[in-house]
């Protein structure tokens, strides 16, 4: 056997390797962020060990040029950060854009990316499932009713109130209590987290030498039930970050059904259908405005460019009771209008962001390279910031804003360069014709996913949930190997 031949050989295993790799990838991305990632980095090893046998083709697309500014760009605000060694160790997240590389090169194979796709939706699906267990079975402990000298009263804990956890364990009945209480018989003032609709509070409850009447069932607590309160987060443990890749996901499956045509696709309609549904119902469950408005955003893009004028009025007319009923959710579950500038993180927004921009624009270095990504963790006091801290602390929540801030003007003028190059060549792509389903769906799926992601991307920082940037650039290196297939 020759060189070349033996050399043929590796790279194959390699690529079976990275592509069953990216392949684990796919399905645990709506799951678990160390399954993705473990799973990112072996494919990643694979394709640095590859390089020894075979080395790529470098492309020069716009689109590489572009992204390659931005993270430039993101390494010089890294070394020119007011706090070096933060920004720099921040660095490594930043590398999660090789998923997207690593992902195109392998999607360009058809069965690959046919496979992805079904792993990912199957994932998600998967998500929807442990989502719908946990609101049946409830978590944590709702307070129904309480004595008058209870030790969560005087804490501040209300009927209606929810226990999430005390002394670091989780309080999901009340002989989790009694277990607390029997570990400090002498007295124990412990921390205690509960929530209030979507506010969580953390204070200070006393154990250990209350003594509980005959009704008590620990702590004074007279009745309880299972919380069903909390929003949904599927396996993710945030709702937001959940709520934003529900956004992403359900964008790609509807945009493979709406291009699908033809008959005998009865089953594929079905069973896209359920997805999409389940997708809606876990979103909904989120009661995450920003990323409803994304979804909405999504759903409404990909009508008009995908579908007749009668599909658009037929979807507008069943979106009005589902507003209607989402709003009225929302007050119900949160308290708060779709637009509420009452709404306590409204307010928190309108603060940071007016704090961020006297910063930016207060040197011409935080103008071209900004302060660096996290520093504000240890320069806010110096800088004045949340108002010298009576607000809580926190990033910006807002993409455009926390790129202007950290890395600075340039910075967000290259991605903002990376992402409309990115929607220009889905444009033109699903415009073209020259692809069949499912790849025109990718392209559709991920073209109303990204606009929704941006769309939410005013008022959170999704970019930085590395669970939602790792399905975005799946998406994204899926889309960009349908493209590239053909060539």
């Amino acid at each position: 056997m020759s060189e070349t031949e033996k050399s043929l050989r590796l790279k194959g295993y390699f690529d079976t390797a990275i592509k069953a790799c990216l392949l684990l990838l796919m399905f645990a991305a709506p799951l678990s962020i160390a399954g993705t990632q473990i799973a990112w980095s072996f494919a990643l090893l694979f394709w640095l060990l590859r390089l020894i046998v075979y080395r790529p083709r470098i492309r020069r697309d716009w689109i590489e040029i572009a992204m390659f500014a931005f993270l430039g760009l993101t390494v010089v605000s890294s070394i020119f950060s007011y706090e070096p060694v933060t920004s720099i160790r921040k660095l490594v997240p930043v590398g999660l854009v090789s998923i997207a590389y690593l992902v195109t090169e392998q999607a360009r194979d058809e069965k690959f990316r046919r496979r992805a796709v079904t792993l990912l939706l199957v994932g998600c699906f998967v998500s929807v499932i442990g989502t719908l267990f946990f609101l049946a079975r409830g978590q944590n402990l709702k307070v129904i009713s309480m004595t008058a000298d209870s030790p969560l009263r005087a804490a501040g804990v209300i009927e209606g109130d929810t226990l999430w956890r005390i002394d670091r364990q989780g309080i999901n009945t009340p002989s989790d209590i009694q277990a607390i209480d029997a570990r400090h018989p002498g007295g124990f003032d412990a921390e205690m987290t509960w929530y209030r609709h979507e506010l969580v509070i953390t204070g200070m409850v006393r154990v250990g030498d209350y003594k509980d009447g005959p009704n008590d069932l620990g702590l004074g607590i007279t009745d309880w039930q299972r919380g069903r309160d909390t929003r949904a987060s599927g396996f993710y443990g945030h709702y937001v970050t959940y709520a934003e890749m529900l956004q992403l996901v359900t964008s790609l499956a509807l945009g493979l059904f709406l291009t699908l045509t033809g008959g005998g696709l009865a089953r594929k309609r079905l069973l896209l259908a359920i997805a999409i549904v389940g997708y809606g119902v876990s979103m909904f469950l989120t009661i995450t405005r920003a990323s409803w408005a994304g979804l909405v955003g999504s759903t409404a893009v990909m009508l008009l460019i995908g579908r007749s004028k009668k599909t658009v009025l037929i979807a507008a007319a069943l979106a009005i009771p589902i507003a209607i009923g989402g709003l009225w959710y929302l007050q119900q579950k949160r308290e708060v209008g779709l637009v509420d500038t009452s709404d306590g993180s409204t307010q928190w927004r309108l603060i940071v962001w007016q704090e961020a921009e006297h910063i930016i624009f207060s040197r011409p270095r935080n103008m071209l390279v900004g302060v660096g990504m996290d520093s504000i963790l240890k320069r806010w006091p110096e800088w004045h910031m949340f108002r010298n801290g009576e607000i809580p602390l926190g990033h910006m929540h807002s993409d455009y804003i926390e790129f202007a801030f950290e890395r600075g003007i340039p910075a967000l003028v290259a991605w903002l360069a990376w992402m409309a190059i990115y929607l220009t060549m889905l444009w033109r792509g699903f415009r073209s014709g020259n692809l069949g389903w499912p790849e025109r769906g990718i392209l559709l799926g991920a073209f109303g996913g990204a606009i929704g992601f941006l769309l939410a991307g005013f008022v959170h920082y999704n970019w930085g949930d590395s669970e939602d940037a790792m399905v975005f650039y799946a998406i994204m290196g899926l889309a960009l190997g349908a493209l590239r297939s053909r060539e």
